[in-house]
């Protein structure tokens, strides 16, 4: 999986921001992630697969591995309803 091109992610103020650029982005407006959202946004950028997703998060976080399969498939899922992943 990868994010497709044309969105920029960066901190403003202490948030994480998605920013769209140029036309061929797929919603328009901003998408604020949480330190979380950061982690997967940077690993989806670089190629990551779910597994990898998930893995990022146990070692990130105190989690169980239920958790981070739930957390990482409703970002991917939120992210495909709003068009921003490479098919």
């Amino acid at each position: 999986m990868k994010i497709k091109e044309g969105f920029m992610l960066r901190e403003v103020a202490g948030f994480f921001l998605v920013v769209p650029l140029g036309a061929k982005a797929s919603f328009q407006g901003m998408m604020k992630l949480n330190a979380t959202g950061k982690l997967l946004w940077e690993r989806l950028t670089a190629g990551a697969d779910e597994a990898a997703l998930i893995a990022a998060l146990l070692e990130a976080y105190e989690v169980d591995e239920a958790t981070a399969k739930a957390d990482v498939a409703d970002f991917i899922a939120h992210l495909e309803r709003i068009e921003v992943l490479e098919d």
